[in-house]
């Protein structure tokens, strides 16, 4: 009877080599990634049944000129005055938005007066653009 115990060989396997490969297959998918797609954000936005965009309950436009005039609503106003005026609107629709169109060429303390108004009577402001063609 032999009772032998048999050696048996150890089984290894060498993945240095694999993990340099794995590392190069994930930097060029990191880097492949970011240059396909350098601006976009993907979101998975809300549906909605009626397919429509929520807008704001009232709007009050407010406008600059070259010669810096304040136009609330198509009426000439100061800027010591814009508030009272902005007031007026705001008691009929608290909920209001101001549509602020500023001429090109107008520096920006101007448009931040507006602002300023804006956030003292805590209202939303959105600056109106000319899209591009």
């Amino acid at each position: 009877m032999n009772l032998r115990k048999r050696n048996k060989a150890s089984v290894e396997v060498h993945t240095s080599a694999l993990n340099d490969i794995m590392f190069f297959l994930m930097l060029f998918f990191l880097l492949a990634s970011a240059v396909v797609n350098p601006q976009v954000v993907k979101l998975l936005l809300p549906r909605s049944e009626s397919g429509q965009q929520s807008s704001a309950q009232k709007t009050v436009t407010v406008s600059i000129d070259e010669k810096l005039n304040y136009f609330v609503d198509k009426q000439a106003v100061t800027l010591e005055t814009m508030k009272a005026s902005i007031e007026r609107y705001q008691q009929a629709s608290p909920d209001l938005t101001i549509v602020l169109y500023v001429a090109r060429g107008v520096s920006i303390e101007n448009t931040m007066a507006v602002f300023d108004v804006a956030n003292q009577l805590k209202l939303k402001v959105v600056l109106a653009v000319e899209p591009k063609k």
